[in-house]
């Protein structure tokens, strides 16, 4: 299904010169296989490898092996580790877009942030802290590999102070199956049911410039989206979304939000679980892998900031296919972000 908000493809092949020098340099797969040597994502170099003629990084992928903030089922820990071997067939050109990302941005991975398994908000204060400080601040955006959702608040608040704190928060675009504004769980604040109320709380996202897509399945009670609805958040149902009614509201939201700061946040259960089984909060009746692509894509022209892929339980993906599906979601995310740096 096509959003009303398609863009034009991009047929020019632009970042593929084959004279451009290569911004991020790649172990050539034809002369190394790619099952070996140290698995890091996409086969990025270590950030502390990376040639000065490639430096400050444009993009710096990290992971945050912490999954504390769980409600149902935990192990998205061991995500950052299985995603970075799925990833290790991610190839640099993306035909649809016709852009070679390896020549577009210097990319790498900065490792893992420190964690405390038995304390969400302590995590995040660390892993925040840990993140503010990548490669160039002022120059590098980051991409968080999690870890289940709590996450995105540690990245996000490190986007939001690299970027100079703006006054009203960042805009969104939220994928998920939940809306993860929920207030308290277990009389605890902090999991990976909050993290967007927290940090609206706190000024670093913009409720009224959030496009939460995909929101779907049971809910706890019928007063669940009200805080989202109240605040301003463009919530846009699966159901909304399959039937063709939500094009012209995402369409206006892209238009609205034109060149402002955005962060993209992806919690792989967006995707039905027949496409990505290994979630710890699945959902049926969502995205097939190939919508998901197709949403991502038609949001070219936002200027990405910051991301994150979240909620990978790879105990529960025995096949390994979602952990692929996330490395190709990371894959997404660097596409739309290479087409809107090339204008």
């Amino acid at each position: 299904m096509l959003l009303a908000c398609v863009f034009t493809q991009s047929t020019d092949h632009r970042g593929m010169s084959e004279h451009q020098s290569s911004r991020t340099t790649l172990p050539n797969a034809r002369h190394t296989p790619r099952f070996a040597g140290i698995a890091t994502f996409c086969r990025f170099p270590m950030i502390d490898q990376v040639p000065k003629e490639q430096q400050p990084v444009d993009w710096a992928l990290y992971g945050i092996p912490f999954d504390g903030g769980v409600t149902f089922r935990g192990g998205a820990k061991f995500a950052p580790r299985a995603i970075r071997e799925a990833s290790q067939y991610i190839k640099p050109v993306h035909p649809v877009h016709g852009v070679d990302l390896s020549r577009v941005f210097s990319m790498s991975d900065a490792g893992d942030a420190p964690v405390k398994p038995y304390s969400c908000q302590e995590t995040l204060e660390i892993a925040a802290a840990f993140a503010k400080d990548i490669g160039e601040p002022s120059h590098t955006r980051l991409l968080a590999i999690g870890g289940d959702h709590s996450i995105a608040y540690a990245n996000l608040k490190a986007t939001w102070e690299r970027r100079g704190r703006p006054e009203g928060g960042l805009a969104m675009l939220h994928f998920d199956a939940h809306l993860d504004t929920t207030d308290v769980v277990w009389d605890q604040k902090w999991t990976h049911a909050s993290p967007f109320i927290r940090a609206i709380e706190d000024g670093l996202l913009d409720p009224k410039r959030m496009l939460s897509l995909g929101i779907r399945g049971p809910l706890n009670s019928l007063a669940d989206l009200d805080y989202g609805r109240d605040h301003g958040i463009e919530i846009v149902t699966y159901e909304d979304w399959r039937s063709g009614d939500a094009n012209s509201r995402i369409s206006n939201f892209l238009r609205r939000i034109g060149h402002d700061d955005v962060y993209l946040t992806f919690d792989i259960d967006s995707i039905d679980p027949a496409y990505a089984p290994g979630t710890g909060t699945p959902c049926c009746g969502g995205f097939t892998s190939a919508e998901a692509f197709e949403l991502i894509r038609n949001c070219k022209g936002v200027n990405l900031v910051g991301a994150d892929v979240v909620e990978v339980l790879p105990d529960r993906d025995p096949t390994g296919i979602t952990s692929l599906l996330a490395a190709h979601v990371i894959y997404e995310i660097l596409g739309l972000a290479a087409l809107s740096d090339l204008g």
